[in-house]
């Protein structure tokens, strides 16, 4: 019998913070996968703020404390494109400079995946037990698509959703204009951004529009609702899970 992956689930703040759903539907994903997921209550923000702010020193902090909580797991996984990134891209040069975790944040680092591809790429996940009647758009994050090479697992995934139609919008591959600090340092700039984001999504006649990083999708639906465009948005794992009772980002419960 083979044994079962040990994966440590970071949940990510903004998911802990603003959508939950987005965390269990994650942990049914894994353990229809096969994995034993664990989530550790002493995680934290993976640094990745401080780190687009240029204070290195409380971005290495925070890696150092992720380190020492999920080092041990067989695989790291979060859903979000930004934060797996900010681990696998960051920690190793981040830490560099650190003789007690250069080398440790080398090894935690090839570890560590978002959630598509780790189910798509690792768990070799071809089918999933789910249905979702909804003509459906997506949106690929910059940090996921640039930052770890990410497009064809998300999509491969909702084609074994049943029920699913994948309409793809114009320049999928656009940032939407959030970019962490960027749309608070810049935002005439990132509403220029979203807005045409926003058309794009709104072009495709998709009821529902999807995306792996929760903060491109508030984003992007705060957009959606000031401008009066009816199109539900949600985390593609909620989809993926079949997870769809809960109201969508921004809905009313």
């Amino acid at each position: 019998m083979t044994a079962r992956l040990r994966v440590g689930l970071f949940v990510t703040c903004l998911v802990d913070l603003f959508r939950p759903s987005v965390g269990f539907a994650t942990v049914k994903l894994l353990e229809d996968a096969g994995c034993v997921v664990e989530v550790p209550e002493a995680q934290t923000c993976c640094g990745q703020p401080a780190l687009n702010s240029g204070d290195r020193s409380d971005a290495a902090a925070l890696a150092r404390q992720v380190i020492d909580v999920f080092e041990n797991y067989d695989y790291v996984v979060a859903p979000s494109g930004s934060c797996a990134a900010t681990m696998r891209n960051d920690y190793p040069s981040l830490l560099e400079d650190d003789p007690a975790y250069a080398a440790r944040a080398v090894t935690f680092s090839a570890k560590v995946f978002e959630l598509t591809s780790f189910l798509a790429d690792i768990c070799r996940v071809t089918h999933l037990e789910a249905r979702v009647e909804a003509n459906v758009t997506y949106h690929d994050s910059c940090s996921s698509l640039r930052g770890l090479g990410i497009r064809a697992a998300p999509r491969r995934l909702l084609s074994s959703v049943e029920g699913v139609t994948l309409t793809e919008m114009p320049e999928t591959e656009v940032c939407c204009g959030f970019g962490g600090t960027f749309c608070v340092k810049y935002p005439d700039i990132s509403n220029a951004m979203v807005a045409k984001k926003a058309a794009n999504a709104k072009a495709t006649g998709a009821r529902m529009l999807l995306s792996g990083d929760l903060g491109c999708l508030m984003n992007i639906d705060g957009k959606l609702k000031r401008d009066g465009v009816d199109i539900e948005v949600r985390h593609v794992a909620e989809v993926l899970a079949g997870m769809v009772d809960t109201p969508p980002i921004g809905g009313k419960s």
